[in-house]
């Protein structure tokens, strides 16, 4: 059976060619615009388009114009070899092709591979399987009419979720189904919110911002003494929930920072949706606005590494970039017995890559010392999955407040 689907297969690929529907082409750049395009031949003529990757994975150099007729196994073949397949058939069989190719991608190689010598070991094959991962994933790639539209049979209205992610139509693109699909989760949770206990109400996620699913910090931030009502400084308040929570605890003015546009229109709409304007300002700054407050809050990404896609920032912070950062710059932002509330996991150090005493150190250096902590260990669903690579982490993960005063 497989040697008769690997004929069918070659004679695909022989009509494709004839038919001059098959280009290899090395991806160039619009020199207008700017923005990246993928260019290719298709029925004898050749065609080009917006390349549209928010993790900025260049366009492709090499594409096959793929319908209905393509197997599995040649579409997983043809993505290992970093050809990408430009969807023209259905559009749920091509979601069904991309389930298909992530079955292949995650199963289990016949020889088992050896265990990881050290959780910082274990930590860089699991990053790097699920870089590889992401890339064959990616190789199945869909058209966008200038308005957003699929052209393609019993595909769904996507137009406003891409619009909430990439801004008004500009011309026809081309994007993976598999960034699409992301595009139309991170729709819906932003149409249904996420249910934040502390505040009553509900935080809707924007595309490319951090969803406050680990409802874990947003606790701590909910019950830690306060040391003053009166002014707060929420540092990368991504959604702003906690500048949210802040508020709905009575004090008086919140001022809640970001540097990415998108953070910023969420944090905003929030704040605006909980009915908080009068208490909470969002404004732009790298970090700290002007002046100083008697409470600094920030919950910086708390794995140092590098970022693959625009929402693992919220996670991975390269050389601890924004946690030293914060640290260096509390001192000259808190009030005389101020408080600076420092909400960061642990898991960096379950997995080698910060050991504890240079968070300390860096605490220190920064002329701070640590007035307290409050820990809360993590409930989310990977934390007791022990089939995950990472699980001797993961479970051994805590959260903390660091309540950390001027030296």
């Amino acid at each position: 059976m497989l040697r008769h689907q690997n004929a069918i297969d070659d004679l695909f690929f022989r009509d494709i060619r004839g038919t001059a529907r098959y280009s290899f082409l090395q991806a160039q750049r619009l020199p207008v615009s700017g923005h990246p395009v993928v260019h290719w031949t298709e029925d004898d003529a050749p065609r080009s388009a917006r390349w549209r990757s928010e993790n900025g994975m260049p366009p492709p150099a090499r594409l096959v114009v793929a319908d209905d007729r393509m197997t599995a196994d040649a579409a997983y073949r043809l993505a290992c070899e970093g050809t990408a397949l430009l969807w023209r058939g259905d559009f749920q069989n091509a979601r069904q092709l991309l389930q298909a190719l992530a079955r292949r991608v995650d199963r289990k190689p016949k020889k088992a591979r050896k265990p990881a010598a050290s959780p910082v070991e274990a930590f860089h094959l699991h990053r790097q399987a699920q870089s590889q991962r992401a890339r064959v994933l990616a190789m199945l790639l869909l058209p966008l009419d200038g308005d957003y539209g699929i052209p393609l049979r019993r595909a769904p209205d996507v137009r406003q979720a891409c619009v909430e992610a990439y801004g008004p139509g500009d011309g026809p693109s081309v994007v993976s189904l598999r960034e699409l699909l992301g595009l139309i989760g991170a729709h819906e949770w932003r149409k249904k919110g996420v249910e934040i206990p502390a505040l009553g109400g509900r935080i809707h996620p924007h595309y490319g911002v951090f969803s406050p699913v680990r409802g874990e910090y947003v606790s701590l931030v909910a019950e830690a003494p306060l040391p003053s009502k009166t002014l707060a400084f929420d540092i990368g308040t991504g959604t702003g929930v906690l500048a949210a929570v802040l508020a709905r605890r009575g004090i008086a003015r919140i001022v809640a920072t970001d540097q990415d546009a998108r953070a910023l229109a969420c944090a905003r709409e929030n704040i605006a949706r909980l009915g908080l304007n009068g208490q909470v300002e969002v404004m732009q700054a790298d970090l700290f606005p002007e002046g100083r407050a008697p409470l600094v809050v920030c919950n910086p990404p708390w794995v140092p590494a590098r970022p693959s896609s625009s929402i693992e920032h919220a996670v991975y912070d390269p050389d601890s970039r924004m946690l030293r950062g914060f640290l260096d710059g509390l001192a000259a932002h808190l009030e005389p017995g101020g408080e600076g509330w420092l909400i960061l996991s642990d898991l960096a150090e379950h997995l080698g890559l910060r050991p504890r005493a240079e968070l300390i150190a860096a605490i220190d250096a920064a002329g701070l010392r640590i007035a307290g902590r409050i820990d809360i260990r993590p409930h989310h669903p990977r934390a007791s999955d022990d089939t995950d690579p990472l699980h001797a982490a993961r479970a051994a993960e805590l959260t903390s407040l660091w309540r950390l005063a001027v030296r």
